[in-house]
């Protein structure tokens, strides 16, 4: 049996991927709703340290599966960790907790997992699409889909090049470009800017915040369960809700009429027999001694 190599294993997933779940050869939008959507896995946004980008963490005992991602002001990275991420989900890339592994190093599963990352996020059918044969492959083409697939320039010359629009040297080259200075030059830093706005918030995972809001609006969770998910204040959440028309229920206390209570019978023979008999005995104790 032939063993296919990491890059045609990734971009067959990625293509499987798509169409699996009816997304064409389009751009894809807001990554955390597509995954979580899809392949039914929690996403989370978090705080976490400069040199962290994502994981991915199974439960073995229920099957639950978790990604977090970092907060950060690259958006574009934050999207190829999430789409990376995603490949580790679909190929089960998974690992035991006495397994000692270093996800920094270069291995077939990361290369896989790249290679599924860059053609999910520009599948080739989809850029030859969307450049066609008549638009000069210049540095204007390079922003043009960086900014229409939300990816890297790294990704993006990476692609042109299995598209065949550039070669080698020509990757190489524009792989050093950045996405802020594709997006001053040709125009668009303003959209740069609100997606770097976008991608340096907080989010919890969507269905863990919808159990949570259902569960304020029965009464049994606190608006400040709900703002530590968040990471903002009870206040601002509970405003949020009271916006949106949701107030935690009030949980009525029934008392019962005395009317309604059951006769109880109670038989005092046998307390008073207990009674004399400990009156008895304690008499008989408290008597002094003879002299």
């Amino acid at each position: 049996m032939t063993t296919l190599n990491a890059e045609v294993e990734g971009r067959i997933a990625a293509e499987q991927f798509r169409a699996q779940h009816q997304l064409g050869w389009q751009p894809l939008g807001d990554l955390v709703a597509l995954i979580e959507q899809s392949a039914g896995v929690d996403v989370a946004v978090l705080d976490v340290g400069p040199d962290e980008h994502g994981l991915t963490m199974r439960d073995s005992q229920r099957g639950a599966v978790f990604i977090g991602v970092a907060r950060t002001k690259r958006p574009m990275r934050q999207r190829s960790t999430l789409a990376h991420e995603l490949a580790h989900v679909v190929f089960g890339d998974w690992v035991d907790n006495n397994t000692t592994c270093d996800w920094s190093e270069s291995s077939p599963r990361e290369s896989r997992a790249n290679a599924f990352a860059r053609h999910l996020l520009v599948p080739v059918d989809g850029l030859k699409a969307f450049l066609g044969s008549t638009i000069p492959i210049n540095l204007a083409a390079l922003s043009a889909v960086v900014q229409r697939f939300l990816v890297s320039p790294s990704i993006a010359a990476i692609a042109l090049e299995q598209a065949g629009y550039i070669d080698a040297n020509t990757k190489r080259e524009w792989m050093s470009v950045t996405t802020r200075w594709l997006a001053i030059r040709f125009g668009w830093g303003d959209q740069y800017r609100m997606l770097q706005s976008d991608t340096d918030q907080r989010r919890a995972p969507q269905r863990l915040l919808a159990r949570a809001i259902r569960g304020y609006a029965e009464g049994v969770v606190s608006a400040q369960a709900i703002a530590t998910l968040r990471g903002i204040t009870a206040d601002q959440a509970a405003a949020e809700l009271r916006e949106a028309g949701i107030f935690p229920a009030r949980q009525l206390v029934t008392w019962a009429d005395p009317s309604e209570l059951p006769d109880v019978e109670v038989d005092l023979n046998a307390l008073d027999s207990v009674l004399g008999s400990a009156e008895g005995a304690f008499e008989t104790a408290s008597e002094p001694d003879a002299e």
